[in-house]
């Protein structure tokens, strides 16, 4: 453990990183690694840890929140919090993760209620209506840092 690793992004000033970087074999983690540092440390802004995002990687290894916090909260750096979610919850295979991965990548809310409102934030944002989720997150964190709206995932 390293002291370094408790302080994290400040996401008052800075979007955290993005949705797409891939940590430990999953995409999501790092994101939510940066907005679970700031929510531990007060610097997390309008960003929202334990978020529907997030629980996307914590349903798929059934894992939750609340354990995933502590052990960040310990210190941990960025890999050993990797090795620590593919240790836990659901055992997952390479590919497995890969084709979680992929259906994360294109996931555009077409099978929810929520396509309306992806929709809405797409065309907002400039983006074709059905860009996927992860590329509204990306254009959503640009806009916010620039002083626009953010949805804040």
């Amino acid at each position: 453990m390293n002291d370094q690793y408790k302080k994290g992004k400040d996401l008052t000033k800075e979007a955290p990183v993005s949705p797409k970087l891939t940590l430990g074999g999953f995409v999501i983690m790092a994101r939510t690694i940066d907005k679970c540092r700031a929510t531990l440390w007060g610097n997390v802004g309008e960003y929202h840890f334990d978020c529907p995002v997030d629980n996307m990687l914590f349903s798929f290894k059934g894992i939750t929140g609340d354990a995933f916090k502590a052990f960040v909260a310990e210190g941990h750096s960025n890999m050993e919090i990797a090795e620590w979610v593919k240790a836990n919850g659901i055992p997952k295979t390479d590919e497995e993760i890969a084709a979680w991965n992929k259906d994360r990548l294109a996931y555009n809310m077409s099978d929810g209620a929520k396509k309306g409102w992806l929709e809405g934030e797409n065309v907002r944002l400039g983006l074709d209506k059905d860009a996927p989720l992860f590329d509204m997150l990306i254009a959503d964190d640009k806009a916010s840092v620039g002083g626009g709206p953010n949805v804040c995932m």
